[in-house]
């Protein structure tokens, strides 16, 4: 490790999280990050906040601080208009970093807008909403696919300046930054003169960054087969989309400075850049809507007014053992704030059920609850079946109550519209799941990315034990012979 702080901080980082496109771990990139003795480092996925979380966790475990952006890709005109351009000239790319929470937020609400109003062929934002949301972030001109970059490159000096002036508005007091990058590719080192020219004209800090897409140099190979596996090609293709060089890995300062020694301020100004990030993020606190009980009722006196009411249906024959159950389980709903969130899964799973849609008997630890079952919420007793409550929500131990519920598919749709109509588009959102690729899928995957004949895949793939979890590393200890 590096006796000092490095100089060089990496601003432009494609992670996992860039689709089969980036190939970078983030604990490899925060390892990395420690092993350059780097105090911050960035996360700017294509298009996408998938990794912010996760980055922002790893880094401030590795003590590193976490530099939250995007490379966003914004449409040339408005994000509104989708005419047939092709994708190439559907959009430029754009790195944004947040300086604050105010900067986070923006964050969050431009990519929203990007799918849901500007999506064509990806996820775009234009520079009205970039003008509107701007509070709290910085900016960097991006790559050869950034409007700047993008002019220059085709000798438009003019365009480049008036789309560099406009992001200053947008960005003021120094708050946008030209970027320079070499690669070992001769369109970026041709205008890199261009860029520097623009910046002393326009009074605009210049900046140094390597297009990061995976670790080590020696990945390079390995991400040319990731990019087959998105493109539907393989590596004997001539005309597949491949990167021109293998110079966009973690390059550590030393290199860095080298290659931009006639312009050491662009290096140094990676640290400016991140001394002016410090995004810092509130975990465990909930942020519930609340539901309003009927007028003159607490939310409490409310719950318990149904609960007794689930009882008496549920329970005709009542003794001391369910009252004593209900009192336990409404006094830890009441001591750890959940009470207006079973008055909410309460609601939307009456109103299913008043219109006829399907409703599920309950899975998962919140069948253990008798408030649910008399709520309705689920249909299993958990008394008969010995179910434990302190699975499904423990005051020794509390985190957010998970009440899995099934809706009919056909019509769940009506459900949420329901819940986005009652309680606020704002705290309504659908989850996420992100495939991974597994053992034996990745081997037929990469073995189709290197032109391996379908028996060939085949033979390596049934190599691979049938075993839950199972990795290529345990796979090889397993059987040696793969």
């Amino acid at each position: 490790m590096a006796d000092k702080t490095s100089d060089y901080i990496h601003l432009h980082v494609h992670s996992q999280y860039s689709l089969l496109d980036g190939a970078c771990k983030i604990e490899g990139l925060v390892e990395a990050a420690k092993k350059h003795n780097m105090p911050a480092l960035a996360i700017t996925d294509h298009g996408n906040l998938f990794g912010l979380i996760e980055f922002y966790e790893a880094c401030k475990k590795g003590g590193v601080k976490p530099i939250l952006g995007v490379e966003a890709y914004v449409a040339p005109g408005s994000r509104l208009e989708k005419e047939a351009k092709g994708i190439s000239d559907a959009s430029y790319h754009l790195i944004l970093l947040a300086k604050d929470l105010d900067g986070y937020k923006n964050l969050l609400k431009l990519i929203s807008i990007a799918n849901l109003e500007g999506f064509y062929y990806r996820p775009r934002i234009d520079k009205e909403v970039l003008a509107k949301y701007s509070k709290g972030l910085m900016c960097l001109s991006s790559c050869l696919a950034g409007e700047v970059s993008y002019w220059l490159n085709r000798g438009e000096r003019g365009k480049a300046a008036k789309a560099a002036g406009e992001y200053a508005e947008i960005f003021p007091n120094g708050d946008f930054y030209l970027e320079i990058q070499d690669h070992g590719i001769a369109d970026q080192r041709k205008i890199i003169p261009e860029m520097l020219s623009l910046g002393k004209e326009l009074k605009l800090p210049v900046v140094a960054t390597n297009d990061l897409h995976y670790l080590e140099k020696s990945q390079a190979r390995a991400h040319e087969a990731l990019l087959c596996i998105q493109t539907a090609t393989n590596l004997d293709d001539p005309k597949r989309f491949h990167f021109e060089t293998d110079e966009f890995y973690f390059k550590s300062p030393q290199e860095m400075e080298e290659t931009f020694k006639e312009v050491r301020q662009a290096v140094l100004n990676t640290r400016q850049v991140a001394e002016k990030a410090d995004v810092k993020l509130e975990f465990g606190k909930l942020h519930l809507p609340q539901f309003n009980p009927p007028e003159g009722k607490s939310q409490e006196h409310y719950l318990r007014e149904l609960v007794e009411e689930g009882i008496t249906r549920r329970y005709p024959n009542a003794g001391g053992k369910v009252k004593e159950r209900v009192e336990h389980e409404m006094g830890i709903i009441s001591k750890t704030g959940f009470t207006s969130y079973f008055l909410i899964t309460w609601d939307f799973v009456r109103y299913a059920r008043s219109k006829e849609i399907p409703v599920g008997p309950g899975r998962g630890s919140a069948a253990g609850s008798v408030v649910s079952y008399a709520l309705g919420i689920t249909d299993l007793d958990p008394l008969e079946h010995d179910l434990i409550f302190e699975r499904f929500l423990n005051p020794d131990r509390i985190s957010m109550p998970d009440i899995d519920i099934d809706f009919c598919y056909e019509r769940r749709g009506e459900v949420i519209e329901y819940v986005v109509n009652k309680y606020g588009e704002g705290n309504v959102a659908q989850v996420i799941t992100f495939g991974t690729m597994q053992a034996k899928a990745v081997v037929r995957d990469v073995a189709r990315a290197m032109n391996f004949s379908y028996p060939e895949a085949d033979k390596i793939a049934k190599m691979i034990p049938f075993e839950l979890g199972i990795t290529l590393k345990k796979a090889m200890e397993i059987v040696p012979d793969l």
